[in-house]
């Protein structure tokens, strides 16, 4: 993929939420974003958090901490759903922090 050009006038928005596929990438549309993000919450409501989280659509909680850590799974089609979902988790009430530690793409 990265030896294919890009097109010619590309749109920003696109390229920045990674929704901008270069001309003839039909393997692109076989591949899956996966993200781990921590989130810090407070512990108080660390189980409103989660289930707002649960919620989400294409999330998983892999893991939590009673002191207000949570693992989350984000499986999406494409990296702008990856920050929108991310980013969305960010500004639920409770939250203090919403990092993302890993990102991949799986390509079938």
């Amino acid at each position: 993929m990265a030896d294919t050009p890009l097109p010619h006038d590309p749109d920003r928005r696109a390229f920045l939420t990674g929704r901008l596929t270069p001309s003839g990438a039909d393997a692109a549309r076989d591949a899956i974003e996966i993200a781990s993000v921590l989130v810090q919450a407070r512990p108080d409501r660390l189980e409103v958090v989660a289930d707002a989280i649960a919620a989400l659509p294409r999330t998983q909680i892999y893991a939590r901490d009673p002191n207000g850590k949570l693992v989350v799974v984000i499986e999406a089609s494409d990296v702008g759903a990856i920050g929108t979902i991310l980013n969305t988790i960010s500004s639920l009430p409770g939250v203090l922090t919403a990092a993302l530690v890993f990102h991949g793409t799986d390509e079938s």
